[in-house]
C-alpha cells in the first residue's frame, strides 16, 4: 500500500511540474474531473490508466518508477537511540544484520530462534526506525542508501569492538575458506598510501563480489567476515623499549 501511495504522490509531482491539469487527465481517461480527483484520493489506478497518465506526461512506466526511487528518502544513518535500541535487542540486531545482508524473513526464522509473531514485532520496529520498509506478506525493501554508516564511535562500534573483535581473532585461521597474514615494517609514506588505496579497491571488490552472490540459493552462501587495517604504529613492548617513546603521528 506504501508503494502504490509513493507512485501517485510521484504523479502527482509530475503533473504539477509539467502544469498539466486534472481536466487534462480526465480528456486522456475520457472520465469526469471528479472521478479522476477520486482516483488520486483513493490511490485506485490500474496499470491500464497510470499508463495512461503515463503517456499523457511523455513518461515510461518505468520512468515514473525511477523517480519515485529517487525521491524516496532513504537512511544515510541512524540516531545514537536508534543503534542503542539495535544493541539492546540482541534478536533485533541479528534481524537488522541479516535483511541488509539480503536474507528473506523466512529464511531468518527458519535459521534461527525467533517465532514468526516475534520476527513481525522486530520488522515492524525496523520499519519504524526506517532501516527497512515492511511490506504485504512479511516482504521487507531496504531503505538505506548507498552511503549508510554507523555512528562513529557509536553503540554499534563499541559493540563491534567488546563483542565481535576479539572474538573474531580468536582463531588459528587454518580451515577451509580461512586466512590471515600478519605484515610488518618500516614503510615509505609513498608506500603507505599506496597500500591504503589498495585496500580501499579492495574493499571495493568485495562489495560487488557480495551483491554477485546475492543470486546465489541461500544452501551455497555462508557469513564471511574480513578486515582490512593499517597504521603508523610499533608494538608497546618495542616501543617502551626506545630511548624516547615515539608516540609520533604519520
Amino acid at each position: 500500500m506504501r508503494q502504490t501511495n509513493l507512485i501517485v504522490e510521484t504523479l502527482k509531482r509530475e503533473l504539477r511540474k509539467q502544469g498539466i491539469r486534472y481536466k487534462e487527465v480526465a480528456r486522456k481517461l475520457e472520465l469526469s474531473e471528479a472521478s479522476v480527483k477520486r482516483l488520486f484520493a483513493e490511490r485506485s489506478f490500474t496499470l491500464t490508466r497510470l499508463a495512461q497518465v503515463c503517456e499523457l506526461l511523455n513518461l515510461e512506466f518505468s520512468d515514473l518508477i525511477h523517480q519515485m526511487e529517487k525521491d524516496i528518502e532513504l537512511t544515510d544513518q541512524l540516531t545514537l537511540e536508534q543503534e542503542t535500541e539495535l544493541v539492546s535487542d540482541i534478536k533485533l540486531l541479528l534481524v537488522a544484520y541479516f535483511l541488509m545482508s539480503k536474507l528473506d524473513f523466512e529464511d531468518i526464522i527458519r535459521i534461527y530462534d525467533i517465532s514468526e509473531t516475534e520476527g513481525i514485532r522486530l520488522l515492524a520496529k525496523l520499519d519504524r526506525m526506517k532501516l527497512i520498509e515492511l511490506q504485504p506478506g512479511n516482504r521487507v525493501k531496504l531503505m538505506i542508501s548507498k552511503n549508510f554508516r554507523f555512528l562513529p564511535g557509536g553503540p554499534i562500534e563499541r559493540f563491534y569492538e567488546r563483542e565481535v573483535q576479539a572474538e573474531f581473532f580468536d582463531s588459528s585461521f587454518d580451515g577451509n575458506g580461512e586466512f590471515r597474514i600478519y605484515i610488518s615494517g618500516v614503510f615509505s609514506r609513498a608506500a603507505n598510501a599506496e597500500i591504503i588505496r589498495k585496500i580501499k579497491q579492495l574493499a571495493i571488490d568485495a562489495h560487488e563480489l557480495r551483491l554477485d552472490s546475492e543470486s546465489v540459493p541461500l544452501e551455497d552462501r555462508f557469513g564471511c567476515s574480513f578486515i582490512m587495517a593499517i597504521r603508523p604504529w610499533e608494538v608497546k613492548v618495542f616501543d617502551e623499549l626506545r630511548r624516547v617513546p615515539s608516540h609520533k603521528k604519520f
